[in-house]
Parts: C-alpha cells; sequence; structure tokens
C-alpha cells in the first residue's frame, strides 16, 4: 500500500521531504510533482528500484530511456561527456524548466546504463523534486507517469494517481494538481540542436 504524503510547493516540510528520502535510500518507488506531468522515481544507485521501474514499463533497462533528475548542472559532469560552451548556455537559459535535454553520456555512468551513446537529463522547476534530489544526494531515475490510455485525471489528480498506483509504489508526494503537457525534448548530442518532442518548454532558448 503506498502513503500518501501532502507536500506545499512554496515551503517542503523537511520531515516530509525526510519521509520521502528513506523510502528511496531503501530503493522504494516514488511517484513525485514536477514542473510538467507526475513522475516515477528511484535511487538512480538503486538496483533493484531500477529494475522494478523498467519492470512497471514493460522495458529492458538497458534500452530504457528514463531521464534522469539533477538538482543542478553542478553535477552533470558525473553523468555527461564534456560539453561546449554554447550548449551549455543552452542549458543554463532553460534550466531549471519543462525540458529534457539529451547529451552524450560519460563513462562513468551507473552501471545499467553502461552501454549509453546519451542520456537525457532533467532539472524540473519544482521546488518539491528539487529538495528531495538535494537531500538525496543523487539524481533520480524517472519516467512519466502520463498515459495516452488512460483517463487525464489518473495523472494529474494525486488521490487518483495513488488509487491507480498503490500495489505499485510506497509513496504518492500530493504536490497540488499536475500538468498534462510533457517537457520539451531536445536532442544536444549532435551538431545541431534537435527537437525530439515539442511539450510544455517554449522553443525560444536558442
Amino acid at each position: 500500500m503506498a502513503e500518501l504524503i501532502k507536500i506545499y510547493k512554496e515551503n517542503p516540510n523537511p520531515k516530509d521531504v525526510k519521509k520521502v528520502i528513506d523510502v528511496l535510500k531503501r530503493g522504494g518507488l516514488v511517484i513525485y510533482p514536477t514542473d510538467t506531468v507526475y513522475g516515477l522515481g528511484c535511487d538512480i544507485t538503486h538496483m533493484k528500484a531500477l529494475e522494478k521501474i523498467a519492470r512497471i514499463k514493460e522495458v529492458k533497462l538497458e534500452k530504457s530511456n528514463f531521464s534522469f533528475i539533477c538538482e543542478d548542472l553542478s553535477n552533470l559532469s558525473d553523468y555527461v561527456k564534456q560539453i561546449d560552451t554554447s550548449t551549455f548556455k543552452i542549458l543554463k537559459r532553460a534550466l531549471p524548466g519543462p525540458y529534457t535535454f539529451i547529451l552524450p553520456g560519460s563513462k562513468s555512468l551507473p552501471h545499467p546504463f553502461k552501454k549509453r551513446k546519451t542520456v537525457g537529463i532533467r532539472i524540473p522547476d519544482n521546488t518539491i523534486t528539487l529538495e528531495i534530489v538535494k537531500q538525496l544526494g543523487n539524481p533520480l531515475v524517472s519516467t512519466s507517469i502520463r498515459d495516452e490510455d488512460y483517463v487525464i485525471e489518473y495523472t494529474t489528480d494525486p488521490e487518483l494517481i495513488l488509487e491507480k498506483w498503490d500495489n505499485l509504489v510506497d509513496i504518492v508526494i500530493d504536490g497540488g494538481y499536475g500538468d498534462n503537457e510533457a517537457s520539451t525534448v531536445i536532442d544536444l548530442s549532435g551538431d545541431e540542436p534537435l527537437i525530439v518532442r515539442e511539450g510544455k518548454g517554449s522553443l525560444e532558448i536558442f
């Protein structure tokens, strides 16, 4: 049975955040708000939790296109090859914000992602998520719970999210109603920026 924890964006309660961190460190799965749709995530260092998310999403972990939720740009070098100045400027302009940037993966990627050429990086403009990642000390591996086949409320209303995901996750964070528009995905791993999916983020960052 999942627990519903109400956390306020304006002032995330440290005690509630700690509860979430404890669950993540134990290998639990958490559904949390972002600046787009609600996400399903786990601690990037927890192999069993990563495998659980892959099973839920019915994908092979090695082939999954989960993104990494980071606190800021300072720890990117752990997961991303050195990037040039123009790429960094785009990231600096756009983040935190509703974007997923595909960047060349570094050699020090966690074990299941070792063979990846690229990684999707996300720094959402949401104080709850950023506080969780900060306290956790490393990124969350994340995938959106948005589902074309379901009634919209099941991906935007925390109480209905809990109803649907009750037996699959440990915590659902109620951070208010979510959005139903996904992030804009931009591939910066090649010579020119490539728009993979147009979502909530404006394209005026170039």
